[in-house]
């Protein structure tokens, strides 16, 4: 049933977001609101705009909440005030554009909250210089079989290949399952790089980790149990939640930074918007360094040419630039 509550305006620095609908509830786990979701991403604020300033960003919107529809969003939404910023991104296989948000300010979030956005998706590039990834993405997706124990012991050999080529890695939950590390990159290579330098990674992760690990291309022929270490995350305008989104899901999880010693005792369950304000409050954002830890791609690259001489294998190609 449709909320009838008033409108309510809220303060987001030196301007103005008109809320409708604000008691209609959103999570059906606790009852949480749409007014609480706007009032988490306030009490995140800092942290969820590091992760996607200057980003094209795809919504995910629920617009009767998170038991209802779903709507993926690359174009603006109708109707955003001037202040909400854009960037124009090329599909090149239909020769299209969309502007899409590219946050600059707490209030871009929370507007995009009013337009009944739960999920921010963000591209790991930026704009001015949107055909180069600046963010190298290690995604940790278990199969259905494959417990969050498993998901574990695969990000500590992650973090055992990472602090040998000297990279930063920054980890947090998925929201999901699963867990991602994010590592700062130096704007000097395109996605096809990229995406090999992911998979020379991916590759001797799957090495090192006794059988763990399986990176056959398509799902159904993975083993069931195991961790795909997924590369392909790495492709022109894929995208995956940003640390601090809220996932589409009752319990209102959250994608949560955490610490690498933290890894064994924290839960994805453990986070969500009724526990992460106070924890964000406590110790800030995890990522807050990760512009400060720019990794350069020249071992990984040296690695994937190592890997095709040697018959190791190279990353498959699919169908990119789904105008949608």
């Amino acid at each position: 049933m449709a909320s009838s509550s008033p409108a309510v305006d809220l303060q987001v620095g030196d301007r103005t977001v008109r809320l409708s609908n604000p008691d209609r509830v959103y999570f059906p786990a606790r009852g949480e609101t749409k007014l609480d979701l706007a009032r988490y991403y306030l009490s995140v604020a800092d942290g969820v705009v590091r992760a996607l300033r200057g980003r094209p960003c795809m919504l995910h919107r629920f617009p009767t909440g998170v038991t209802g529809e779903k709507v993926h969003q690359k174009r603006l939404p109708r109707g955003a005030p001037d202040w909400v910023p854009t960037v124009r991104v090329h599909f090149p296989r239909w020769n299209r554009y969309a502007d899409e948000l590219c946050v600059a300010h707490p209030a871009d979030v929370i507007w995009a909250v009013q337009m009944s956005t739960v999920e921010f998706h963000p591209w790991n590039s930026r704009a001015p210089e949107v055909e180069k990834p600046d963010e190298w993405r290690i995604d940790l997706d278990p199969m259905p079989m494959a417990t969050y124990a498993d998901v574990r012991r695969v990000a500590h050999v992650a973090h055992e290949v990472l602090d040998e080529l000297g990279a930063t890695g920054w980890p947090k939950t998925s929201g999901g399952k699963g867990m991602h590390i994010y590592v700062r990159i130096a704007q000097n290579w395109g996605w096809a790089d990229v995406r090999r330098a992911a998979h020379a990674f991916a590759k001797e992760v799957e090495r090192r980790s006794a059988g763990l690990v399986d990176l056959t291309w398509w799902r159904k022929d993975r083993d069931p149990a195991s961790i795909f270490v997924d590369w392909n995350q790495n492709t022109r305008d894929h995208t995956i939640r940003c640390a601090y989104s809220v996932r589409g899901a009752p319990e209102a999880p959250v994608s949560t930074p955490i610490r690498w010693d933290e890894i064994d005792d924290a839960d994805p369950g453990d986070f969500t918007i009724a526990t992460v304000p106070a924890r964000f409050a406590e110790l800030g954002d995890l990522h807050a360094g990760i512009d400060d830890a720019v990794f350069l791609l020249d071992e990984l690259l040296d690695w994937a040419d190592r890997d095709a001489r040697e018959g190791a294998g190279t990353p498959e190609e699919e169908p990119q630039d789904l105008d949608t």
